[in-house]
């Protein structure tokens, strides 16, 4: 029997970013559906809440149930479903229809909402920064952006993809300026491994849940938006200037990823990171693909710099090395710029941590079987950062070397001392990075003359 006035029921797949984003933009005061709840992946700890009413609006007076992604199918038959939005990134293409055979068996239509739909339009110019995938360099590329534009007497404000895993009506809007804040907020390490080093530089982070007011926020303070993608998402606020980078250590990926391959058709100019740590053959790979995939977008080359604040305290001694969370799991590196350093400072040997690791790090092991003898900074619990200290302490190094761009001794003690291992963005040649962000800024009025 036909129901003409039922209202068409979705479903959400998501991992606590994007899936929001979707929602508040595009379905949360539309009385002709209804969100019946949000399925979650990827991140621990997100599912077994609501989306609270305080953010889902006047029609979800009870908020949106959040559930695990395995209860997929049974939500469909018993909501009888009529639709399953897909709405996480850096995701395999070919894993993306295995979830969309999964959603057709069960009956629902399979949908991936676009950047018309999703994106929000800004004020002032917006540059955005996104990636292939997790761990290509956004990061040190949008901090040194941030001072190339300050250089201009530009007021800069970042607004950083969503990481939204505690509660998430408080999270609604966050601005930070100090590492103070971020505790106060409990951030996680992968919060911090994001929003820290903007602030050692001086920028204000906005991040959170609703970033339409994130946004209204923002352009307030700021003559130009800087925007910090996180996995290898499209923007959430539409660029005038959209940068993307392909990651020459992991050739071969800049179309095998979901939206990975989306953002690089998208981008006004690509960047071929980390070309001082890859073959040149490599860098040549990439660079072909890339110009394949986008032939209107230039494409230029840069670097990625390692230093060790106390190389000769590496030098000979047995080595743990803590690398970037995201980067070395689901961003699928077997290792980091952390290893790359211990390696080059000459270390006696590379301890693997994982006969040594507390449980719940190794479950993160066993569920990402490529990780080399590497130990990944993951915090996303209270529980998961004390078992990262034990794993540490249990260990048997000399010295740790920590790649995570966070300060890991400010939040655990251990029994070992700590080098961290730092790694920034280098424009190469002169038609590099710069040369593209300057001709942009001249073109748009933004260029400060006195220079």
């Amino acid at each position: 029997m036909s129901e003409p006035d039922r209202r068409t029921r979705i479903v959400i797949m998501g991992a606590a970013g994007r899936d929001f984003h979707n929602f508040n933009v595009v379905y949360r005061d539309n009385p002709a559906v209804e969100v019946v709840a949000f399925t979650a992946a990827q991140v621990i700890g997100i599912s077994g809440r609501r989306y609270p009413p305080a953010l889902a609006g006047t029609l979800y007076p009870d908020g949106v149930p959040i559930v695990l992604e395995q209860e997929l199918e049974r939500l469909c038959r018993e909501r009888r479903v009529d639709e399953v939005v897909f709405a996480y990134s850096d995701i395999a293409h070919a894993e993306v229809m295995h979830r969309a055979s999964r959603v057709l068996a069960a009956g629902p239509d399979f949908v991936l909402l676009g950047p018309a739909r999703t994106m929000l339009k800004a004020s002032i110019p917006v540059i955005a920064v996104s990636a292939v995938r997790t761990g290509c360099g956004k990061s040190q590329t949008a901090r040194w952006l941030s001072t190339l534009l300050r250089r201009h007497e530009l007021r800069v404000s970042v607004i950083r993809h969503p990481m939204p895993y505690g509660d998430l009506e408080h999270q609604a809007v966050q601005r930070f300026t100090t590492r103070a804040e971020l505790a106060a907020a409990h951030c996680t390490v992968e919060e911090r491994e994001e929003y820290e080093p903007h602030l050692a530089v001086g920028n204000v982070v906005y991040a959170g849940v609703d970033y339409a007011r994130i946004l209204r926020q923002a352009e307030t303070a700021a003559d130009v938006i800087l925007w910090d993608g996180g996995n290898n998402d499209f923007p959430f606020i539409r660029p005038d200037l959209h940068i993307v980078l392909v990651d020459p250590l992991r050739p071969g990926h800049e179309t095998t990823h979901h939206p990975g391959e989306t953002v690089l058709r998208m981008a006004d100019v690509i960047v071929v990171a980390k070309t001082n740590a890859a073959s040149a053959a490599d860098v040549q790979r990439v660079t072909d693909t890339a110009r394949k995939a986008n032939p209107r977008a230039p494409v230029v080359r840069a670097a990625s710099p390692i230093r060790l604040d106390n190389e000769q305290a590496v030098t000979g001694q047995r080595v743990l090395v803590v690398e970037d969370g995201p980067t070395t799991t689901h961003g699928g590196m077997p290792y980091g710029a952390g290893y790359v350093a211990a390696t080059r400072a000459h270390a006696a040997a590379i301890v693997d941590p994982r006969p040594f690791a507390a449980p719940e790090i190794a479950a993160v092991f066993a569920e990402h079987p490529h990780l080399g003898a590497v130990l990944p900074a993951m915090g996303y619990t209270a529980g998961q950062l004390a078992a990262l200290a034990q794993t540490i302490n249990a260990t048997p190094a000399d010295v740790v070397v920590v790649a995570t761009p966070i300060d890991l001794a400010a939040l655990i003690s251990v029994n070992k001392p700590l080098v961290r291992a730092r790694y920034e963005f280098a424009d190469t040649g002169e038609q590099g990075l710069a040369a593209v962000v300057e001709a942009y800024l001249e073109r748009s009025g933004l260029a400060c003359r006195e220079q």
